[in-house]
């Protein structure tokens, strides 16, 4: 049981580290972009929770099909792709897309 539950909770650990350690700066790295407001960057901020809301249920329903595996290495996949975008972003929108 060890060995199934330690590699999955280090996963999880190292991406939420990785997406809450951004939170602090965000907000002031966001206003400093070409084309923001106040309301684009409070949905950059909170764009995770909202992306999370809406396909928490569909991930569910993957897993139930697919496993719990793909639906994780999915998951990584679509978060590591959206760190790209987010890391390479120069405007506000596009900061907007890599964090949905």
């Amino acid at each position: 049981m060890f060995k199934s539950i330690m590699p999955l909770s280090l996963i999880i650990s190292f991406r939420f580290l990785g997406l809450f350690i951004v939170l602090p700066v965000i907000s002031i790295y966001a206003l400093n972009l070409p084309g923001s407001t106040p309301a684009l960057v409070g949905i950059v901020i909170g764009g995770y929770a909202i992306t999370q809301m809406i396909f928490q249920v569909p991930f569910g329903m993957m897993s139930d099909k697919l496993g719990r595996k793909g639906t994780i290495i999915t998951g990584l996949l679509l978060f590591a792709i959206g760190s790209v975008i987010c890391a390479m972003s120069d405007n506000i929108l596009t900061l907007l897309l890599g964090r949905l």
